[in-house]
């Protein structure tokens, strides 16, 4: 309360501007950021960033919660430990977010191949890494994490209804581990359509050769 009144007589009565650091945007939920999204319709939202490691068939190896942190100041640890749980880990894609020319080096120690896009003006030593071909192949793959994103917050991951910031981290993670079981469950779908299918087949041919 002594907080708020506070911001609210320097705000208000002394017309001060509070210091972004300061501000508090959820009394209930104090880890609460302002998150700046840059879509249609939706240019700011309240809450945590996520973010999330893919692999080539769609599962969610890792995940990190962003508290005080932006994209570029994650790429580096956030892709250490993601190859301490899976060594066989050698290449990564991300978006220009990521930049940072220290980034670019480091990643290059971590991992075999990581695709980072630079920001700004491209040098001709830039142009010729980021228009060869198995740079343009790995970044198209990059797109497949977005629907990864995009299904999270379709399963309940643009809200999330429980309090306390332990409880935010909980329901993160079980939102991860429902889309796993999701993307199993779809392999395991698609393997069984594609057995009773071969049988059919096969039936079918048994079939004409007994008439």
């Amino acid at each position: 309360m002594d907080r708020q009144l506070d911001q609210v007589q320097r705000r208000i009565i002394n017309e001060e501007t509070i210091p972004h650091d300061e501000k508090v945007f959820s009394i209930f939920e104090e880890h609460a950021e302002w998150l700046s999204k840059g879509k249609a319709g939706i240019s700011q939202e309240l809450g945590l960033n996520v973010c999330i490691i893919e692999d080539q068939f769609g599962f969610i190896l890792n995940h990190r919660i962003m508290q005080s942190e932006v994209d570029k100041t994650i790429a580096v640890p956030f892709t250490q430990k993601t190859k301490e749980l899976f060594p066989n880990l050698n290449s990564l894609s991300f978006d220009k977010g990521f930049w940072a020319p220290a980034n670019r080096d480091e990643l290059e120690k971590i991992i075999d191949k990581g695709v980072l896009p630079k920001k700004g003006k491209l040098a001709a030593k830039d142009k010729e890494r980021e228009y060869s071909l198995e740079f343009k192949e790995a970044k198209h793959q990059h797109s497949a994490v977005e629907s990864g994103i995009n299904a999270l917050e379709n399963h309940g991951l643009d809200r999330c209804p429980d309090r306390s910031l332990n409880s935010f981290k909980r329901y993160i993670s079980y939102a991860v581990l429902g889309r796993n079981l999701q993307i199993l469950g779809n392999i395991i779908q698609e393997k069984e359509i594609a057995r009773k299918k071969r049988s059919e087949k096969m039936k079918q041919v048994k079939r004409k050769r007994a008439a």
